[in-house]
């Protein structure tokens, strides 16, 4: 589903990815490993077209999707939820996953999309109408992963789901992910520092 061919990727002048190959099958979860500042995130942040690539290719089902820009890549179906907190505290739940399909043609669709999240998601569904911000740590990580459902993407990037969460926060989201593969079909391309949980979760690692 997802090739990337001599990707080298940075910022600036600074090249941080070198020749990065990389075969992805659709339905597959694939973690990535490694220290900090080794390019990880970067590597996302191409996959999905937040940074341009400087030399290489990504090729999405079939098709060159290299010069495509982020908002391209979304409508095409793939969607990165990234490390920082992205839920917006003053809006309410509902109005978090609503902004998710922001790029949908109609905003009716949202509206469809977001309650099949509040179907499938009861903890998110009894506080709809509640700030994000009063959200515990591991509902906002559900709610940003949630957000980037609303656009019914194939390939979901998840920029280290765990970090910053309690224990058992951290297994309900990597519980999430798995339903998300093994029920709905998405292909999972994920960041992890927590080596033994992210290998124990993917189908393959990269280092």
């Amino acid at each position: 589903m997802l090739q990337i061919n001599n990707m080298q990727a940075g910022y600036g002048n600074l090249r941080i990815l070198r020749g990065i190959n990389m075969e992805i099958s659709a339905g597959s979860i694939v973690t990535l490993l490694g220290g900090n500042g080794t390019g990880k995130s970067t590597l996302l942040k191409a996959v999905s077209g937040l940074i341009p690539l400087m030399e290489g290719s990504i090729s999405f089902d079939g098709v060159d999707i290299t010069g495509l820009k982020p908002h391209e890549r979304v409508r095409r179906g793939i969607v990165q939820v990234t490390q920082a907190k992205e839920a917006y505290p003053a809006m309410t739940v509902e109005e978090n996953l609503l902004m998710g399909g922001f790029l949908k043609n109609k905003p009716a669709e949202a509206k469809v999309a977001a309650e099949e999240v509040f179907d499938k998601y009861s903890r998110l569904a009894e506080r709809r109408d509640k700030p994000a911000g009063v959200l515990s740590g591991g509902e906002r990580r559900l709610l940003e992963i949630s957000r980037a459902l609303v656009m019914q993407p194939q390939v979901l990037l998840v920029d280290e789901p765990s970090i910053g969460l309690e224990p058992r926060f951290i297994d309900m989201v990597f519980e999430i992910l798995d339903d998300l593969q093994r029920k709905d079909g998405k292909t999972i391309v994920m960041v992890e520092q927590n080596a033994k949980k992210g290998l124990a979760f993917a189908d393959l690692g990269y280092v």
